[in-house]
């Protein structure tokens, strides 16, 4: 937020509701990343999953992006947890491990980005804070 009021100079209740607003939706991708996690090592293992299992394992991911989004490596044990629930071996995780740190850290860049530029044009749309906006949010580069 100090970015997007200082460096972007965004109007504050601009930027308070649309950076608020996506760190919220921003939790869709965390889940989304679970869900794909227990697929995938599900996969590895050949382990058939009924729909309804599927289902079970996506909705439970959806319900537990909420906790998970702003933990630096909080989908971890919650991936662990779905892998047991499931059947499927825990030690799957091992394949993801490596990786997870620096796709944490993409997913965050990326979403932190996405929410500035989302913030940078509602503050253009609005006739009021279009004047405040420095020449570095209008320029498209």
């Amino acid at each position: 937020m100090r970015v997007a009021e200082e460096s972007l100079r965004l109007p504050r209740h601009v930027a308070r509701f649309v950076l608020t607003a996506g760190s919220a939706m921003n939790q869709n991708g965390s889940a989304l990343f679970e869900g794909v996690t227990v697929l995938f090592i599900a996969q590895v293992y050949g382990v058939d999953l009924s729909l309804t299992q599927q289902i079970l394992a996506v909705g439970i991911c959806v319900i537990g992006g909420t906790g998970t989004a702003g933990i630096p490596a909080g989908s971890l044990p919650f991936v662990a947890m779905i892998l047991g629930v499931l059947g499927i071996p825990v030690e799957g995780m091992g394949l993801i491990l490596g990786v997870d740190r620096f796709l944490d850290m993409c997913r965050t860049t990326v979403n932190v980005i996405g929410d500035l530029a989302a913030a940078v044009f509602v503050a253009r749309g609005e006739p009021s804070g279009s004047s405040t906006l420095s020449n570095a949010a209008r320029s498209p580069s």
